[in-house]
């Protein structure tokens, strides 16, 4: 946590709002586009013919949670993440008077910088 004058982060705080929640948009958005891929590989399994099922086989299940590990879990707990920063900024913004010292985290002061 970094200390600054309130007057300096003010102005910031509007466009690192609004850049957290693009981030957090952009990771939802591949969080769907991955569990709609899984969900059209599970239906083209599905439908195979049982011969084929054989032939082609299916990832196994540790293979699947290391998937979803990378493409689902982590990414969500950087948005639960992201929102937090996002909901300290807006109580920043909301309660500050510009000639208090205020704590900001290490992120916003290296983004301000």
């Amino acid at each position: 946590m970094k200390h600054r004058k309130a007057a300096e982060v003010i102005p910031f705080l509007s466009t690192y709002i609004a850049k957290r929640e693009q981030e957090i948009v952009e990771i939802e958005q591949m969080v769907e586009r991955y569990e709609k891929r899984r969900m059209q590989e599970e239906r083209t399994y599905q439908s195979m013919s049982t011969l084929r099922r054989l032939l082609s086989g299916k990832k196994p299940a540790h293979h699947l949670a290391v998937e979803y590990i990378h493409y689902v879990k982590r990414p969500m707990e950087k948005v639960r993440q992201l929102r937090l920063e996002i909901e300290q900024a807006r109580v920043i913004l909301n309660t500050s008077d510009p000639s208090e010292i205020i704590a900001v985290s290490s992120e916003m002061d290296e983004e301000m910088n």
